[in-house]
């Protein structure tokens, strides 16, 4: 993992140590965790005019068809019609088409693991525009499809015993004459009505219909990840995913996964009072909400109320970047919580 370098617009002349690996399967374990890793990293490091949703998407076809994945991709007004309202919502301002993909894995028999992760590749802030010093790393708001698009591919490559299943809703937050706007009411893939009180609280609509979808079969696990909120890394600071799951043996494996893997997750409870922040006198949700309270919580709690079906769910706010440079973690695009999930996975799930 130190030996990592984004070589896309630079070389690095300095040579790198490299490890010789004895033979056997947790020699071929790790080094499918680090080309799983320095896959999520890559697709954080490239700047926005380079990675769009589309490319985002490519991307993540391009890796399931070297497993012999299959792949279905919606783009643009298609989004409407096959019933991703919020997606489209959120991405329709862009010059470039809002999708989705959705990519399944394995053997029908084998316990369903589904994994949903947030593609906002570039964000703005859309109307409720950002200041330019929070518009910075904005490349990196596509990290939890990145995490979660290199979790899909160490579990394809070790040919996990699960039936995988990969979603990720790829948009661009902009700003133009079609853009969505405060105040507007958007109905969502589930049915629920959702105001919208703040543009910038945009990854959580695209994970409502992705999750929405992801909940209309039953599957054994239903994980989400993304760069949500500002109040996570406040809570919890860059290296810590703030994790949140109703259920508390999934809490314990979770946890647990990340202490193995030596990257540990935190638990911030979904304190279902605090829905009362999110509530709409006008739409069954508020995208935001009013209070300045809480705001990783409430983010959860709106992610919850499109999970009905499924009992095993967990959702991951993460950071996805290295502010500085440390051992095996240069600065830069992180995959943040990989290897913890991993680790959960593996032990769940082993033969």
């Amino acid at each position: 993992l130190a030996a990592y370098r984004f070589e896309r617009f630079r070389r690095f002349d300095a040579g790198l140590p490299r490890l010789v690996l004895p033979g056997g399967g947790a020699a071929e374990q790790g080094v499918r965790l680090a080309e799983a890793v320095w896959t999520a990293r890559d697709l954080i490091n490239l700047p926005a005019n380079e990675l769009g949703p589309g490319e985002l998407l490519e991307a993540i076809a391009a890796l399931g068809q070297r497993h012999g994945a299959e792949v279905r991709r919606i783009h643009g007004e298609e989004l409407l019609a096959k019933g991703f309202p919020l997606v489209h919502a959120v991405g329709r301002a862009a010059a470039r088409q809002p999708g989705l993909i959705d990519l399944t894995w394995g053997d029908p028999r084998h316990p369903k693991v589904t994994l949903v992760g947030k593609g906002v590749c570039f964000d703005t802030g859309g109307l409720d525009i950002k200041p330019s010093s929070n518009m910075l790393l904005m490349k990196k708001d596509m990290g939890g499809a990145a995490v979660l698009t290199g979790l899909a591919s160490a579990i394809m490559a070790g040919a996990m015993p699960v039936r995988l299943r990969l979603i990720v809703p790829a948009v661009e937050n902009s700003i133009s004459g079609s853009a969505f706007r405060p105040g507007d009411i958007l109905r969502s893939r589930k049915g629920l009505t959702v105001e919208i009180g703040n543009t910038d609280a945009e990854g959580r609509l695209i994970l409502a219909d992705a999750l929405a979808l992801a909940d209309e079969e039953e599957c054994d696990l239903l994980l989400d990840a993304s760069t949500l909120t500002g109040a996570a890394r406040v809570a919890v600071g860059p290296d810590l995913p703030a994790m949140f799951t109703p259920d508390e043996a999934l809490a314990a494996e979770l946890l647990q996964g990340g202490l193995d893997a030596g990257e540990p997750l935190w638990r911030l409870p979904l304190h279902a009072p605090y829905r009362r922040m999110i509530e709409s006198s006008v739409a069954d949700l508020n995208n935001a909400g009013q209070s300045p309270f809480a705001g990783a919580i409430t983010a959860a709690l709106f992610l919850q109320s499109f999970v009905t079906r499924t009992q095993r769910w967990a959702h991951l706010d993460l950071f996805a970047w290295n502010p500085e440079s440390r051992p095996g973690r240069p600065k830069g695009g992180e995959a943040t919580g990989l290897q913890a999930l991993h680790a959960a996975i593996a032990r769940r799930y082993r033969p």
